[in-house]
């Protein structure tokens, strides 16, 4: 294969999410997944190029490893992102091959890349050459469009463009339907497939490949990581971050911690950029969904959206939202 470059190691990792897996996202999930691949959201090759990209590319040093996605159909473009990334400090480089949302198809990317399985390679070369063999340029895809129901097509897709210089790909175990279905029935509808990804690691031992796709706990995880190299977390992780400390630690050896303390270790950040202008609603939302489930849960929601949004609120409110969710456990508990 042309520019080999090293497999990613983490075992675990969080999908990139629009609108979801912005910089503070990323360090309350670096604080519950210390051993995790984490990913930005997917950001076109244009917006680097001619946007703020400092906004764009933003993250701490405690992200690291982290990855950016970019989207995008132009070699030059794609070339010339990539670089500005590798230079930003990203460990990884990965391209959208999967993303079913009508803007994406109207710029001829994302899922619809899938049809150009030669475009595809080329894009990823010109990556390549553009950033240091220490950086993997990885592909993140569906296993086909639509009702393409060929293994030997998919199978074919992921040689061409491993030939081309891509050793790690990112699979998301279900078809993406371009026509008939939001990007949200496109995460659901899809029947999932994952022993297209277990044959694909059979068939293709030299290529590292992690599984996306409806995982959402331990069991699954330990399942797939059985068969093979890597698990993506996506909705899982950001709606029940719980769940993704638990089965990191449970992957890395490590003990849990309270779902206290990982706030706790979330609240030096959050004062700082607090510091900074950043208004606490942007760095609070991220973290609703640690008492989801739990006794309590609910109430510490309620606290935390409805007063992050007013002028001055800070830490003190999370505060208040703590302990907003220990009274109502309390009293549940009573009750019971």
């Amino acid at each position: 294969m042309v520019g080999m470059q090293p497999s990613p190691t983490p075992r675990l990792s969080v999908a990139p999410m629009i609108d979801w897996t912005d910089t503070h996202c990323r360090t309350f999930h670096r604080i519950c997944a210390p051993s995790a691949l984490l990913y930005t959201e997917m950001i076109h090759a244009n917006a680097i190029l001619k946007g703020d990209r400092a906004k764009l590319l933003e993250k701490c040093i405690t992200q690291h490893p982290v990855a950016v996605q970019l989207g995008g159909a132009e070699a030059s473009a794609l070339a010339g992102a990539a670089s500005i990334c590798a230079d930003a400090g990203f460990d990884e480089i990965n391209l959208n091959c999967g993303c079913p949302s009508d803007r994406v198809q109207a710029g001829r990317f994302g899922a619809c890349l899938m049809h150009e399985p030669n475009h595809v390679a080329d894009l990823v070369s010109s990556m390549r050459q553009a950033v240091p063999t220490s950086i993997p340029v990885t592909v993140k895809c569906r296993l086909g469009v639509d009702d393409d129901n060929d293994f030997e097509k998919f199978l074919a897709f992921i040689d061409t463009v491993a030939a081309a210089g891509c050793t790690a790909f990112t699979i998301h175990a279900r078809n993406a339907w371009l026509k008939g279905l939001s990007p949200k029935e496109n995460r659901e509808i899809p029947p999932l497939k994952y022993d297209w990804a277990y044959t694909l690691k059979q068939l293709r031992p030299a290529l590292h490949i992690t599984l996306n796709g409806g995982i959402a706990d331990l069991p699954a995880v330990q399942t797939h990581l059985a068969k093979i190299d890597g698990v993506m977390l996506g909705r899982a992780a950001y709606h029940t971050p719980y769940t993704l400390h638990e089965i990191d630690a449970a992957l890395s050896g490590q003990s849990t911690q309270t779902r206290g303390a990982l706030i706790a270790a979330y609240r030096p950040y959050v004062e700082a950029k607090l510091e900074a202008g950043v208004p606490l609603a942007a760095m609070t939302r991220h973290i609703l969904g640690v008492f989801q489930g739990e006794p309590g849960g609910r109430k510490f929601r309620q606290v935390l959206s409805e007063g992050a949004h007013h002028k001055g609120a800070d830490w003190r409110l999370v505060t208040q939202a703590l302990e907003a969710q220990l009274a109502s456990a309390s009293d549940l508990y009573r009750i019971r």
